[in-house]
């Protein structure tokens, strides 16, 4: 397993309380990650994942939704699950204005 996480992993001793949702809001999980790194997570998830959107969903930080990464699962292990961060931007979106296609 150590082979495919990459960058330096941080372990929590007790594991963090977070939340997992989906992107259009229609499931929350109570969740605790075991580990972060850099590129992802290792979650344990409290409750069933089956059933849910994984393959892309958000890892709320607090409470109230204000810190929070998007994410896609890598892996799951029972009820532990791993997740690759998503790149603000890198998705679907587009930024704003057209390109010009020559110069002038």
């Amino acid at each position: 397993m150590a082979e495919r996480q990459k960058g330096e992993r941080v372990v929590f001793e007790r594991g963090i309380p977070a939340f997992m949702m989906g992107i259009d809001g229609t499931w929350r999980r109570n969740c605790t990650i075991e580990d972060v790194s850099e590129t992802g997570a290792k979650l344990t998830v409290e409750g069933s994942v089956e059933g849910l959107h994984l393959k892309e969903f958000f890892l709320l930080l607090s409470s109230t939704g204000l810190a929070y990464r998007r994410c896609e699962l890598a892996w799951v292990n029972g009820d532990q699950i791993g997740v690759n961060f998503l790149k603000p931007g890198g998705g679907k979106k587009k930024s704003g204005g057209r390109r010009a296609t020559a110069d002038a």
